[in-house]
C-alpha cells in the first residue's frame, strides 16, 4: 500500500528549499543591518539648539550638550523638558532608521512576518 502525503525521496520540494535559503539569507541581512545600526549615532536638539542629545543605534544616550544660556537656576523645569525632548527626538530617529532598513530588506512583507 502506498504512503499518503509527503514527498518522494523524503526531501523538501525545490520551492520549499529555495524559500528556506531565502529566509536564512534575509535573517543574515537583518542581523547585519542591526549591527550596522548599533554603530551609528543620532542627534537631536531642543530649545533652538540649547540642548543637544546624541544616542547610539542601540538606544543608549552617549552625549548630552547644554548651551550655557539653557542653564537657568530659576527655571530648571524648562531645562528638564528640553533634555527630555531632545533625547526622545534622537530615539525616534533610531526607530525611523531601523524601520526604513527593515522595510528595505523585507520588501513590505511585514504583514507576513
Amino acid at each position: 500500500m502506498a504512503k499518503r502525503g509527503g514527498f518522494p525521496g523524503g526531501g523538501m520540494p525545490g520551492n520549499m528549499a529555495n524559500l528556506m535559503k531565502q529566509a536564512q539569507k534575509m535573517q543574515k541581512q537583518m542581523e547585519e543591518a542591526a549591527k550596522e545600526l548599533e554603530t551609528k549615532e543620532f542627534s537631536a536638539t531642543a530649545g533652538g539648539g540649547a540642548v543637544e542629545a546624541t544616542v547610539s543605534g542601540s538606544k543608549k544616550l552617549i552625549k548630552l550638550k547644554l548651551q550655557e544660556e539653557a542653564v537657568d537656576p530659576d527655571d530648571v523645569e524648562m531645562l528638564e523638558d528640553m533634555i527630555v525632548a531632545a533625547i526622545n527626538e534622537a530615539l525616534e530617529k533610531v526607530d525611523e532608521e531601523s524601520a526604513t532598513g527593515m522595510n528595505k530588506l523585507t520588501g513590505g512583507l511585514n504583514g507576513l512576518l
